[in-house]
């Protein structure tokens, strides 16, 4: 019997006026997380702090670990190759939005607030 678990949507959010909305990622949590703390751990997880979230490799082409490797996080948009060389989606910052058993946060200036909104028209909104 296996571990249940929520699934967690990182939608970024346009950051110039030729970009759109993109839904990057799902991240995978218990379900019986505490919900700010599966928010928190979405936001670490969708975070280039030692490497990529992103490029889904244990250890890049030139040796480096990746430390930002984690297997419950699944990419969604396709990353962007120019030149050959694939780069990587950006961290998940302010403004972005979570959704989390049918709840839409926005990522604060520190923690989440609760939006109102919903969620699948958010997501059908991507499309």
């Amino acid at each position: 019997m296996g571990i249940e678990v929520s699934e967690i949507k990182v939608i970024h959010k346009a950051r110039f006026a030729d970009d759109k909305d993109q839904f990057v990622a799902t991240v995978l949590v218990p379900t019986d997380t505490d919900p700010i703390e599966a928010l928190e751990y979405a936001y670490r997880w969708t975070n280039n702090v030692k490497g990529s979230w992103s490029i889904k490799k244990k250890e890049f082409d030139d040796g480096q670990e990746n430390g930002d490797y984690n297997s419950f996080v699944k990419v969604v948009e396709p990353l962007e190759v120019i030149d050959g060389k694939e780069w990587g989606h950006r961290s998940t910052s302010m403004g972005d939005h979570m959704i989390l058993n049918d709840k839409t946060y926005k990522v604060a200036m520190v923690g989440f607030e609760e939006i109102e909104g919903n969620y699948q028209t958010f997501l059908d909104q991507l499309q």
